[in-house]
């Protein structure tokens, strides 16, 4: 584990719970690691996400009829 920890209470479905330590002892890694890897990966994926928010918030607005008249132009529908 990291130098910096805090101890946390969660609650787990029973069978999530269960499949979190078989894989557990599968791959030699704590309970704790594989949910520290899971929150890792999903708050990574968010700040993908929000920079893509961002980066897109700078193209122009269209309107729904613009973007139906852009997509029938472009033969898409």
């Amino acid at each position: 584990m990291t130098s910096q920890t805090k101890r946390a209470t969660i609650y787990l479905d029973s069978d999530l719970h269960k499949a979190l330590r078989l894989k557990s002892v599968a791959i030699s890694k704590s309970v704790s690691e594989l949910v520290n890897d899971a929150v890792r990966e999903s708050l990574s994926e968010d700040a993908e996400d929000i920079a893509a928010f961002e980066e897109r918030g700078r193209e122009p607005l269209l309107t729904y009829d613009e973007m139906v008249i852009r997509l029938r132009k472009d033969g898409r529908i």
